[in-house]
């Protein structure tokens, strides 16, 4: 079973760091890294930079399609108005079907603010205690969401490249 999480820190850099750690811990086999994006949002930005994490993927990542249809949802459809609310909304229960909900849209989009970051992970097999600790030393805050593995599996099929 996939686990899809977003790490949120306190300033724009803070994800990034995140990312080395994670990396690290994967080659210690205390992690699994599936796929990935960064969002780093300076202060004086009026909008967040998205990066997908492309380079520690393999077979099977989601890849950019999947990230830009969710960090679009979270970040961009509400600036937009209106105007989209119903296709945002058709789009939004789209992504209900595979386990992440309006609730986990909602509460990312409210913590993830200027002058701070996150990082957006799907992994597996991950050693908790020692994966929090490490990232809590980076004042990390968890926003989760699992996925069955029928939602995951809905998720693969809609989004994974090449397949």
């Amino acid at each position: 079973m996939a686990t899809l999480t977003v790490w949120r820190f306190p300033t724009a850099a803070g994800a990034d760091e995140a990312l080395d750690t994670l990396k690290r811990l994967q080659r210690q086999e205390l992690i699994t890294l599936q796929d990935g994006a960064v969002v780093s949002w300076p202060g004086d930005a009026r909008k967040p930079r998205t990066r997908h994490l492309g380079d520690m993927t393999g077979m099977g990542a989601l890849g950019g399609a999947f990230w830009g249809f969710l960090l679009g949802m979270i970040f961009f459809v509400p600036v937009l108005g209106a105007a989209v609310g119903a296709a945002g909304g058709a789009l939004g229960g789209h992504l209900a079907h595979v386990g992440i909900d309006d609730d986990f849209i909602r509460q990312v989009r409210r913590k993830v603010t200027p002058g701070s970051s996150a990082l957006f992970v799907l992994s597996s097999d991950a050693v908790l205690d020692p994966v929090r600790a490490a990232l809590g030393g980076l004042h990390a805050e968890l926003i989760e969401t699992d996925l069955s593995a029928d939602e995951e599996a809905r998720l693969r099929e809609a989004f994974t490249e090449g397949g």
